[in-house]
């Protein structure tokens, strides 16, 4: 199994430090989740049906042609399954969890550099990349991703686009276009990130009626917890707070940035995360971990992955150890 961010337990095991006394900036989910209230009874109860999640979700990604599914990892894992095996071009770095699961498909593996987005498309079966990219955050231009799906729809080939880490700035999402102006677009989604909403494995795919129908068939009934879809409903349906959320996401970001920066550590990143690469990756992930701050360490090319901070408290111990480190 891949390592991911979030290891916590381990961290604390490895370190002999209380799992309560650490700040967890490893993941990139938002540290102000959204304020759910207390799940019904009869939630409990129920199959998941007889609901309007997707047509909520409809309104809030502009398209009807979406599934639920358990979080997007649950589509990361299937989709390949569905397509015959050939070429699958990805951008590395990108979440490790993209060429693990093309390839255990069957589908022969093509790295390709994030700027060669068109060189790719002229050759492989399948184009998978993350928008923003994940881990480092650089993104491609709405427009450049519906010419590469349509570069690619020439040859008979695909577009899976993972945003995982597109909410905070939802004007350069094409998931509008997918399955309808763009057929051969798949778009994954997910509740983790920007609503905080890991724990509930909310996701969504976005494309072509006749892939999502080979999806739900694969996946089989009730593949979201009703439980979950009710939470997810009510996030998706809350437009004041998402607003409030970009808002604080952004001065967050820029916050990060800046401390960053000012200590020699200047990178790229989202709303969610800053990454920074150097060949100080292990020795400044020890030295926060001694501190009791978990960050996100790449090892393949060496980097870091700091989520944003929470409370002033975490602001202060962040700015502290940044202070002792770098």
């Amino acid at each position: 199994m891949l390592e991911h961010g979030g290891r916590l337990a381990e961290a604390a095991v490895h370190y002999g430090i209380a799992i309560d006394d650490w700040i967890d900036l490893s993941t990139g989910i938002a540290p102000s989740a959204y304020p759910l209230p207390a799940v019904p009874e009869a939630i409990w109860r129920r199959l998941p049906e007889d609901d309007d999640l997707e047509a909520v979700a409809a309104g809030y990604y502009g398209n009807a042609s979406l599934l639920a599914v358990a979080g997007s990892q649950a589509a990361i894992q299937t989709l390949p399954t569905l397509f015959r095996a050939g070429i699958a071009a990805l951008p590395a770095p990108i979440y490790g969890e993209h060429p693990a699961a093309w390839q255990r498909a069957g589908h022969r593996l093509a790295r390709f550099a994030f700027d060669d987005l068109e060189a790719a498309c002229a050759s492989a079966d399948t184009v998978i990349v993350c928008n923003p990219n994940n881990p480092t955050g650089e993104r491609y231009a709405r427009a450049r991703l519906l010419t590469a799906a349509a570069m690619l729809s020439e040859r008979g080939g695909r577009l899976v686009v993972d945003e995982a880490f597109m909410d905070a700035t939802p004007e350069d999402s094409v998931a509008g276009a997918a399955g309808t102006a763009a057929p051969n677009l798949t778009v994954l989604r997910s509740l983790g990130k920007f609503f905080g909403l890991a724990g509930a494995r909310v996701g969504f795919v976005i494309g072509a009626t006749a892939m999502l129908e080979r999806l739900r068939e694969t996946l089989g009934p009730w593949a979201v917890a009703n439980p979950a879809r009710w939470a997810a409903r009510l996030a998706l349906a809350d437009t004041e707070w998402q607003a409030n959320q970009r808002h604080r996401l952004h001065d967050a970001s820029r916050r990060l940035t800046e401390l960053l920066a000012a200590h020699g550590l200047a990178g790229g990143g989202t709303a969610l995360f800053h990454y920074v690469a150097t060949p100080r990756t292990a020795e400044i992930h020890a030295a926060f971990a001694r501190r009791a701050i978990l960050l996100r360490r790449f090892d393949e090319p060496p980097a870091l992955r700091l989520g944003v901070p929470g409370v002033e408290a975490e602001w202060r111990r962040l700015a502290a150890a940044v202070e002792e480190i770098a």
